[in-house]
């Protein structure tokens, strides 16, 4: 039999819980499930919170607190204009915000500051859905100033984490997309995406998609604790596989590469995913920027004590002595002699086992022939 304490003591129970905690700073738990550890303060509040989820949810059990909530709202615009030339796209579409597969290295975390929440266990267990991003693409898509341009979906975070199930916006959107004939690429890392093959199918029968699976690593132990609410690395290989099969365009992003825990499989991952119908397949090293260097090197030293600091001397190394760069050109490839190695492996990786490494082009034709069928003798370059 349970026995719980008078209502009369609670309050006292949980000041000694919180003293108790105070005074044991090197305390380390894991949060299961869950890639950030802490909720460090967002740098836009005018008062700093304790950054242990456990102090800050003090009067009631943590694993309650951090169940994943959704909040619905609407968004002024859907599709954002990519400022940045060395992502490689001109415009994304995120229909959610904040996401629940919790990966501890992803760079969208500082973006959740923007909406008044924390980049740590706020980002994976607060989720804001974008109740109305289907209405908004299709006035964009009909507006008479917009040309078509590929629209890249999961430009922040992913478009298929759990409560696409149920929400189905992603589907919705590329109803949308189809109907128009619009260019879209997708990034997930959910076996989700397969509920919507019949759209993809029709997509990229006119060279409409390109689908991005994001596999970083062949070690499904470290994605468990990397990449905690993901699809597993052997249902992203047969992903990938089926995809592959099915006529649509695949290519593999196998990002972030971090040095002393996910580099020394470079091979054996573009080999693998090769043999399985990817036909590209490109790199981004790890870069910890604002509050992601704290949540990061947190995470590291609960999960990894062993070789945290090696980790950490080999991720500033390819950024000039930081943990992170903002420097187009350099932010995602790095510099020095680790970054060059890993860029050298990739290279003849490719070389050895990519046969399949071709260009993608986008067809922006059929957009502009179905909004202006006046203009339907006249040839358009695809995009």
């Amino acid at each position: 039999m349970k026995v719980l304490p008078h209502p009369k003591y609670h309050h006292i129970l949980v000041g000694f819980f919180n003293l108790l905690m105070t005074n044991i700073p090197t305390m380390k738990y894991y949060i299961k499930g869950r890639g950030a550890q802490i909720n460090p303060s967002n740098p836009f509040d005018k008062l700093v919170r304790a950054k242990d989820p456990i102090l800050q949810f003090s009067d009631t059990p943590v694993l309650d607190q951090l169940k994943t909530r959704y909040v619905s709202t609407e968004a002024k615009t859907i599709v954002n204009k990519v400022i940045s030339p060395d992502v490689g796209l001109e415009y994304s579409l995120n229909p959610y915000q904040g996401c629940e597969h919790g990966c501890v290295y992803c760079y969208a975390r500082k973006t959740h500051n923007y909406w008044g929440y924390s980049s740590g266990t706020d980002f994976e267990s607060t989720i804001l859905v974008k109740d109305n991003a289907v209405e908004l693409l299709e006035q964009k898509l009909r507006s008479k100033n917009w040309k078509a341009a590929p629209i890249m979906m999961s430009g922040n975070t992913d478009c298929y984490q759990p409560i696409e199930k149920k929400t189905k916006l992603t589907r919705r959107l590329l109803e949308v997309f189809l109907k128009y004939r619009h260019p879209v690429g997708i990034t997930t890392k959910n076996q989700l995406i397969l509920r919507d093959l019949d759209l993809l199918k029709q997509l990229a029968a006119e060279n409409l998609v390109n689908v991005t699976i994001s596999i970083n690593t062949l070690d499904d132990d470290l994605r468990k604790k990397l990449e905690p609410r993901t699809s597993s690395i052997a249902v992203r290989l047969r992903l990938l596989q089926i995809l592959a099969s099915e006529g649509i365009p695949v290519t593999v992003l196998a990002a972030p590469i971090i040095p002393g825990l996910n580099d020394d499989d470079i091979f054996k991952l573009v080999k693998k995913v090769s043999e399985l119908g990817a036909r590209r397949i490109h790199h981004i090293v790890v870069r910890l920027n604002g509050d992601n260097k704290e949540i990061f090197t947190d995470w590291l030293d609960r999960t990894y004590p062993d070789r945290a600091q090696k980790v950490i001397n080999k991720i500033s190394s390819m950024h000039e002595g930081e943990m992170g760069s903002s420097t187009l050109g350099k932010r995602m490839r790095g510099s020095g002699k680790i970054a060059d190695m890993i860029e050298q492996q990739f290279r003849l990786a490719k070389k050895l086992y990519l046969v399949k490494n071709k260009p993608f082009q986008y067809n922006c034709d059929l957009y502009h022939q179905i909004k202006e069928p006046q203009m339907t003798l006249f040839a358009r370059e695809a995009c």
